[in-house]
């Protein structure tokens, strides 16, 4: 019977740590976008967030935010994802074209 508890107890250590492990193999990544209309600037501000994610090899998780003010001239769009690692890293050519 006390073995079994000292069982338990690293058991439940292990599964702590490998929790608190996981936890810090994910970032919250933000990309902003600018262009003369609402919808480019957010297509820009989306797909740059989620090539940016593949060329670090990181995974989204959670929903995508993403919020857009219009400037002078412009309209400028934020997107915000938790991301966590996932395979291994992408070539990317900037944040528009990964292979």
């Amino acid at each position: 019977m006390r073995s079994l508890k000292h069982v338990l107890a690293a058991t439940a250590m292990i599964c702590a740590l490998s929790a608190t492990a996981q936890a810090a193999d994910c970032v919250k990544v933000a990309v902003s976008g600018e262009a003369v209309t609402h919808d480019i600037a957010e297509l820009f501000s989306k797909n740059g967030l989620k090539n940016i994610m593949a060329g670090q090899g990181r995974v989204g998780k959670g929903p995508v935010t993403t919020t857009c003010k219009p400037g002078s001239g412009t309209t400028t769009c934020h997107s915000s994802q938790m991301a966590c690692k996932g395979p291994a890293p992408k070539s990317c050519l900037g944040a528009w074209l990964c292979v």
